[in-house]
């Protein structure tokens, strides 16, 4: 009967604390849910673990779970009015926005500092349909962690309509060097190899060891971002 009792609590507690957790959310804003700065992901992370904890231990005051509850977002409440009234709070309570992509090239510093490597930023690019490094003037991972990203001005999209032929040759770029590390398998599926890429990086004035990624089309056009953009004769060439 004991255990009985228990359960019909838990179940009891299920009923009431979910939709004072839905009036709370909504009272919360869009912004909880959506952009989910640092401060707000700690709050998601700090209600879920105080219902969770009231739903399943029957020995926890329930008035206490609620008050926790409204007090949570009370506090969130009055850190979004801060943050829009004082830019200074908001900066102290997230990310920064963070360079990653200049000029087609990686921001190797800046990437390393925000923990993120070259296949978390490709596979972000993708999402947002950019399949070459090099048309990317500028990539920005946002306080969200997302990126934003601004072409260069001469590569908008052309349908094959526009220029009046009927198909294209596919030529999207494929990682051959990533942190100086040879894709051997990739340069063979375009016909050609590591002798060829080492004299191509030698006409450019690097080494293999200057490279932090490169990429590679069907018709071996190399784009190539350097770990440093001050690497003697880069600049040359």
């Amino acid at each position: 009967m004991e255990v009985m009792k228990e359960i019909l609590i838990v179940y009891g507690r299920i009923i009431t604390i979910l939709p004072l957790l839905l009036l709370v959310t909504l009272f919360m804003g869009k912004r909880s849910i959506g952009e989910l700065p640092v401060f707000d992901f700690l709050i998601i992370i700090t209600l879920g673990s105080v219902v969770g904890a009231d739903i399943a231990d029957p020995k926890v005051e329930h008035i206490h779970t609620a008050m926790a509850v409204i007090g949570i977002a009370l506090l969130q409440k009055l850190i979004s009015i801060l943050i829009i009234k004082y830019r200074k709070v908001g900066k102290a309570l997230t990310f920064e926005p963070t360079i990653v992509i200049m000029d087609g090239e990686f921001k190797v510093e800046n990437l390393r500092k925000i923990h993120y490597s070259i296949d978390n930023i490709l596979q972000m690019l993708r999402e947002k349909e950019v399949f070459d490094i090099s048309v990317v003037n500028l990539g920005i991972i946002e306080s969200n962690g997302k990126i934003s990203v601004y072409k260069k001005v001469n590569k908008s999209p052309v349908l094959r309509e526009d220029i009046g032929v009927e198909s294209l040759e596919d030529r999207l770029p494929n990682p051959v060097i990533i942190e100086g590390k040879v894709d051997h398998d990739t340069l063979a599926g375009v016909g050609t190899n590591e002798a060829w890429i080492m004299e191509q990086l030698g006409a450019k004035g690097l080494k293999l060891e200057d490279v932090f990624f490169a990429s590679l089309t069907a018709d071996l056009k190399l784009h190539v971002s350097p770990v440093n953009r001050d690497t003697p004769n880069y600049m040359k060439h």
